[in-house]
């Protein structure tokens, strides 16, 4: 167990794991995380019944310590989760030790059963076979229940054993006042019960321990060893532990094995397996400068990598960090569980005080008015209730992320069913995002290549899209020779807008037609009806300006054009099957954005274009406020930020910045806009799941335990009933991992109409 946090005594926020094991419903659940909201110095806490994970954010100055003595105070074990820790073993459920109880109490049981069948079995014997189920495989809920008691709790524990001892009591008493002659005893019914509970439980674990089978497969994923070049003799290669592996590390991956670093290729071409990271259904082509993510599969090639990323840093630790974090998150509705589970308890020992006394007051024997509270305590089932939301969630989160869809938290996941909008940013996320410069006109009295040259160098230090294209295209057309280095000078972004920089003796910049106006300058007739041509066609416009003390002056146009990417048309029209609205939040021109719109079916009046930072969350806000349902933003740049945050749900693509990453509540691995469809489809299907489970949760009470307070069920099957609940929800739960994406099966749709004026290159 970790104590670093014991010696430190700022309050900077953190974040701890715990395993917590001796929790068997929801109401252990709240106990948890009420002794743990107690303690000085935690801001928040969330406990996962079906993980058995207790996730903690405390300031520094709260020691592991403290938090591991206050679940331990409420009866209940725990143990500190290292970050760098290895994949979680098995539920204790799981083990071959519980199933061989199982089957020992299940063969001590069964000679109980005799009599049903017209066997003899001595009263003596039933005794003791009973008492050994009773006090020996049954001693796991009278310690459970001696804990909730000590904390002034309730479980489930406490319930099944005060409902199993009172028959096994009754049956006790029938011996001993019917010594000289027949008794009805109901030994086989405590026995039976306590069985069936166990078996149930462990059947119940080993099905949540499926929900958890996507983490435990993106785990597997990386290999133990790599195959690292020696630095000294490059020729040389030895294998080494993962963890030895260093950053700038060249890895060696041949065919067929997993990469497993992140990191770029610097030798050799080969295509990678990338489904289990991306969802991506085909393997991707990698060359030289293409990137690379531990845990794919190498199909063709020998490659050399270099080590960009290890450990905790590399996508896939990033990708079961996300998901582990959504697992362990409650979602909304989940508070209504809590309000109920709260009371659950004291109201069932309450119902069964009254069953007792009313079959009394209505002239029952002793007998049968026990049986029948004992009937009230066993079928009550506190289990499914807990369980219904987060294996649900747990199910969901994991088939998600095995088609490239990561939910951050539960409440993104649950939200995302009710969204009505979603409103895309366009380059990047609609589009192809890797522009071209399609054309470019210099102003009557300026040399083409001059003006070509110095838009190159007041762009060769962005890293933006256009940028790129800028300076590919003079380095491809321009015969004027580049500028050195030291000829730029003073380059800086301006936000929103554009860069400018020094070179020699002029101020230039380039920029939006916006900044343009902004900056008053002059701008040639010939120039201002081409470029409004070549918005009109949909591609987008920049200028290139020369700026002066006394006034500013266009001094040629650049325009880009761009294409959609082949699944986004399809992805808009399954949006309209699914009854919700697409929007265009962009800051590109009016031209390209109307352009796009067309080309994929987008309302005109949806569509919002050169919008700012600030204006697209502007925008997003009115959303909001108009439409019906949630609103959800898809972008992948630093300027989507905003918009993202702003949104009720932020969409991100895992191929765009971290800034934009870190914004959003769902990110997909993969840009493609179907993934987007395919994320609200499995938030519907999740929280139609945790409906029905909460639906038959409750059901299962409100019918179960009138009927067994009516005396009509037995108090075994009032077990079988506890034991099958609890199973069939998280069966139901289970299901979710039957759902397979659309977006690999769609057919694309290329569409460039109006995106790319192939055309206007014959004037570069």
């Amino acid at each position: 167990m970790s104590t670093a946090s014991s010696a430190t005594t700022n309050d900077n926020p953190r974040t701890a794991e715990f395993a917590v094991s001796g929790m068997t419903c929801a109401l252990c659940v709240a106990r948890v995380e009420k002794v743990l909201r107690r303690v000085p110095g935690v801001e928040s806490v969330a406990v996962n019944l079906a993980t058995e994970k207790a996730t903690v954010h405390a300031s520094e100055a709260v020691s592991d310590d403290q938090l591991v003595a206050a679940i331990t105070k409420a009866g209940y074990e725990a143990a500190r989760i290292e970050p760098e820790a290895p994949p979680a073993p098995e539920l204790a459920c799981c083990r071959d030790g519980e199933l061989a109880a199982v089957a020992g109490s299940a063969l001590v049981t069964l000679p109980l059963l005799a009599p049903m069948f017209g066997l003899d079995l001595p009263a003596w014997l039933q005794l003791a076979l009973a008492s050994v189920v009773q006090f020996g495989f049954g001693a796991r809920f009278y310690a459970g229940g001696y804990r909730a008691v000590r904390a002034l709790a309730g479980n489930m524990d406490l319930l099944v054993a005060l409902g199993t001892s009172a028959a096994w009591g009754v049956s006790v008493f029938q011996m001993g006042a019917h010594s000289s002659g027949i008794a009805h005893l109901y030994f086989e019914a405590v026995a039976v019960v306590i069985t069936l509970v166990r078996f149930g439980k462990w059947l119940e674990t080993r099905a949540k321990r499926q929900t958890t089978d996507a983490i435990r497969a993106l785990n597997a994923l990386c290999p133990s060893v790599a195959r690292v070049r020696d630095a000294a003799n490059p020729s040389r290669e030895r294998e080494v532990p993962l963890a030895d592996v260093r950053i700038g590390d060249i890895v060696v991956v041949r065919p067929g094995e997993r990469v497993p670093v992140d990191g770029m290729v610097r030798e050799g071409r080969t295509h990678i397996d990338e489904s289990l990271i991306t969802g991506e259904s085909l393997p991707v082509a990698k060359e030289p400068g293409a990137r690379t993510t531990g845990g794919s599969i190498n199909r063709e090639g020998v490659v050399a990598i270099e080590t960009t990323a290890v450990g905790a840093e590399t996508t896939l630790a990033r990708i079961i960090r996300l998901v582990e974090s959504a697992q362990a998150e409650k979602a909304p509705i989940q508070r209504l569980v809590d309000r109920v589970s709260a009371v659950f308890v004291p109201a069932i020992l309450g119902i069964a005080l009254v069953t007792m006394a009313g079959w009394l007051l209505h002239g029952a024997n002793v007998e049968t008015a026990v049986l029948n509270a004992v009937a009230v305590l066993v079928i009550a089932c506190p289990c499914a209730l807990g369980l219904a939301t987060p294996t649900a969630i747990m199910a969901g989160t994991g088939v998600a992320a095995c088609h490239g869809i990561l939910i951050k938290d539960a409440q993104a996941l649950e939200r995302a069913h009710a969204i009505g909008i979603v409103a895309f940013d366009k380059t990047g996320t609609l589009t192809v995002g890797r522009p071209s410069l399609v054309a470019f006109d210099a102003a009557p009295d300026v040399h083409r290549d001059d003006a070509l040259a110095m838009a190159a160098a007041v762009q060769r230090l962005s890293e933006h899209p256009l940028a790129k294209a800028v300076v590919e295209a003079a380095a491809t057309l321009s015969s004027r020779p580049a500028f050195d280095a030291s000829d730029v000078a003073d380059a800086r972004a301006v936000t929103g807008r554009g860069v400018e920089a020094r070179i020699g003796e002029r101020r230039v910049a380039i920029g939006s037609a916006r900044w343009l106006a902004e900056l008053h300058a002059d701008v040639p007739a010939a120039l201002a009806v081409r470029a409004r041509e070549l918005e009109a066609q949909g591609n987008t416009v920049s200028w290139l300006i020369e700026r002066h003390d006394d006034g500013n002056r266009a001094l040629a146009l650049l325009a880009f054009g761009d294409t959609v990417k082949l699944t986004a048309r399809a992805a808009i029209e399954r949006f309209a099957r699914m009854g919700v609205q697409s929007a265009l939040v962009t800051g590109d021109t009016a031209g390209s954005a109307e352009a796009v719109a067309r080309a994929l079916g987008i309302a005109p009046e949806r569509v919002f274009a050169q919008t700012l930072p600030n204006d697209k969350a502007r925008v997003i806000a009115q959303l909001k406020t108009s439409a019906r349902g949630i609103v959800a933003m898809v972008g992948d740049g630093i300027n989507d930020a905003p918009a993202l945050a702003v949104a009720d749900i932020g969409i991100a693509m895992a191929s765009g910045t971290d800034v934009a990453i870190e914004a959003a509540g769902i990110t997909l691995m993969r840009g493609d806009p179907a993934l987007v469809a395919d994320a609200i489809d499995i938030s519907r299907r999740t929280y139609c799941k945790i409906r029905q489970n909460l639906f038959w949760a409750f059901v299962y009470n409100l019918i179960g335990v009138p009927l067994a307070a009516l005396g009509m069920l037995d108090p075994m099957f009032a077990g079988a009933a506890m034991a099958f609940s609890s199973v069939s929800v998280v069966t139901n739960a289970l299901l979710l991992r039957r759902w397979r994406g659309q977006a690999n099966a769609m057919q694309p749709q290329p569409s460039g109409e109006g995106l790319v004026n192939h055309a206007a290159r014959s004037t570069l």
